[in-house]
């Protein structure tokens, strides 16, 4: 048992490394000369490899910016609440009772990013052919992808682990 639960502890501590990282990271959307992500755009100036930081445009609708930036750090902070829930109920509740807490919190934390990233696919870069999503972008979605499954399994887990 302790092997299972060392296990779902690395799992969400995966997750939660990639939730950070995805926020984090400036690899949202990348082209020949400029990459961007939820906080910053960095620009090749004249071709001399030399990259300047720069506010994200104007062209970008600040408030659909804002609720991205705001349920990617959500989804961050609500895996880890969902963590420390875990670490509590695992020594405090009796069996049946344990992970159900976690495994919703969990699931918020999926649904915040999940928005996160439905906002970002949708209203920004629709319109660029030049460029391509990056890899922080896809640890979004891997992120995403394990909040789900960490989240189903604390449900399923709270009457199997005694």
């Amino acid at each position: 048992m302790f092997k299972a639960l060392a296990g779902i502890c690395l799992l969400h501590l995966t997750t939660i490394f990639f939730l950070f990282w995805a926020t984090i990271d400036d690899a949202w959307w990348f082209t020949e000369n400029l990459y961007t992500d939820l906080w910053g755009r960095w620009v090749m100036e004249n071709n001399d490899n030399v990259w300047v930081y720069m506010d994200i445009p104007t062209s970008y609708r600040k408030d659909y910016l804002q609720a991205v930036q705001a349920f990617a750090v959500l989804s961050c902070l609500f895996a880890v609440f969902s963590l420390c829930v875990f670490m509590f109920q695992l020594f405090t509740l009796g069996k049946g009772k344990r992970f159900t807490i976690s495994g919703v919190v969990q699931l918020i934390s999926c649904f915040c990013i999940m928005v996160a990233l439905s906002v970002y696919s949708d209203h920004f870069h629709r319109g660029e052919k030049n460029g391509w999503y990056g890899w922080s972008y896809i640890m979004a979605w891997f992120g995403w992808l394990l909040t789900l499954f960490t989240g189903i399994m604390y449900i399923i887990l709270r009457k199997r682990v005694d």
